[in-house]
C-alpha cells in the first residue's frame, strides 16, 4: 500500500476508533456510535495505518475485517486502552462534582420512587454534569454497557458471566406468590396446579422469567397459562381483578400500591429462590461515582421497600434484603 507521511506521535483517538470499528465492522456503525462523520473516521484509520506502515483491515471486504496484523493490535491495544481509560477515570475519580456527563440505564422496578429521587440527589452533586437517564431491560441495558452506550447500569444480574464489566451486587430480591384477596384455595395447590386459577407469567424474553421457569422446572413444576406480560404493574392488575395469580418478588409488588388492597403475597411453596440485583459498570467508570450511587440507591430501597415489608410481612426479613 501507498504510505502516507508518518506523523511523530501515534494518536489515540486513531486507536479508540480503531477499536470501535474491530468492534463494529462497519465505518458507518463506527461514525453513528461515535458522532463522527464516515469520512472523519476512515480519515483516522488510514492515519493509523499509515503511521504503523501496515493494513489493520481487508478494506476490500464488507463487513469491515481484520488483517492478520489488524487482529495482533487489536488484541494488544484493547488492554492498553482499558488502562489509559482506567487512569483518566481514577485521576478524576476525586473531584465527582466536576464531572462533565453520566449515562445511567436502569430497569423499570426502580422508576417510581427511587430513581427519580436518584436522579435528584446526582445532580446536586454533580451540577456541572449532563445525564442521560435510559430505562431498559435487564438484557438490553447490559448490551448498551458492553457498546459503551451507557457507564453505569442497575440491573437484574444475568446467570452468564459479564465478561467484560464489573458487577457489585446490591439487592437480594426472593420470588413470592402473589394471589387475590379472598381467594380460598391452598397455596400448595395453586402452585402446583391443581386448581383452575391460571397462572400470569412475565414473557419469556425477560431474565427475570427465565429465572423463574428455571426454578419451575428443577421443582418439578408445570403451569398451564392464558397470560404473559412484560409489565409487572399489568400482572398486579389481572391478579387483583381476580384473573390469576403469579410469581413475581417484593421489590416489583412494592411498585404496585394501588392494588395493594386486592393482592396478597405469600412465600414460595417448597425451595426458595431469589434473584440479583447489581449495580453493573463499564471497566472505566470512576470507583468514586460507583460509592456515590451504590450509597445512595442502597438507602433509598431500604426506605420505600425493604423496611416497610420487614414491618408489614416479616417473614422476609431474612431473604429481602441489601447485600453487603
Amino acid at each position: 500500500m501507498s504510505h502516507q507521511t508518518a506523523p511523530k506521535d501515534l494518536s489515540l483517538k486513531w486507536l479508540e476508533l480503531f477499536q470501535v470499528c474491530a468492534r463494529k465492522g462497519s465505518l458507518r456503525a463506527a461514525a453513528a456510535e461515535t458522532g463522527l462523520t464516515v469520512s472523519t473516521v476512515s480519515h483516522h484509520l488510514r492515519s493509523l495505518e499509515g503511521h504503523l506502515g501496515v493494513e489493520l483491515f481487508n478494506h476490500s471486504r464488507r463487513p469491515m475485517v481484520l488483517t492478520p496484523k489488524g487482529q495482533v493490535f487489536l488484541r494488544n491495544i484493547d488492554d492498553a486502552l482499558f488502562s489509559i481509560r482506567k487512569a483518566k477515570a481514577e485521576a478524576s475519580a476525586g473531584s465527582i462534582s466536576g464531572a462533565s456527563y453520566l449515562r445511567l440505564g436502569t430497569i423499570e422496578d426502580f422508576d417510581s420512587d427511587i430513581i427519580p429521587e436518584l436522579a435528584v440527589f446526582l445532580s446536586a452533586q454533580m451540577p456541572y454534569c449532563d445525564f442521560l437517564y435510559h430505562t431498559d431491560s435487564s438484557h438490553s441495558i447490559i448490551e448498551m454497557l458492553r457498546n459503551r452506550q451507557l457507564d453505569l447500569g442497575i440491573t437484574s444480574n444475568p446467570t452468564e458471566r459479564l465478561r467484560d464489566l464489573q458487577d457489585r451486587p446490591l439487592l437480594r430480591d426472593p420470588f413470592v406468590v402473589v394471589l387475590p384477596v379472598g381467594n380460598e384455595q391452598s397455596l400448595s395447590d395453586i402452585a402446583e396446579g391443581r386448581t383452575k386459577l391460571p397462572f400470569l407469567r412475565f414473557s419469556s424474553n425477560l431474565i427475570i422469567a427465565r429465572q423463574i421457569e428455571s426454578q419451575l422446572r428443577r421443582l418439578g413444576m408445570s403451569l398451564t397459562h392464558r397470560f404473559e406480560c412484560g409489565n409487572n404493574q399489568t400482572l398486579m392488575a389481572m391478579v387483583a381483578a381476580g384473573a390469576g395469580w403469579t410469581i413475581t418478588t417484593p421489590l416489583l409488588f412494592s411498585r404496585a400500591r394501588r392494588f395493594h388492597s386486592r393482592l396478597r403475597m405469600h412465600r414460595f411453596p417448597g425451595k426458595s429462590f431469589a434473584r440479583t440485583l447489581a449495580i453493573v459498570t463499564t471497566p472505566d467508570c470512576s470507583r468514586s461515582l460507583i460509592d456515590l450511587v451504590d450509597s445512595k440507591v442502597r438507602t433509598l430501597i431500604n426506605t420505600h421497600a425493604i423496611s416497610p415489608f420487614h414491618r408489614s410481612s416479616p417473614w422476609l426479613v431474612d431473604s429481602f434484603k441489601l447485600i453487603t
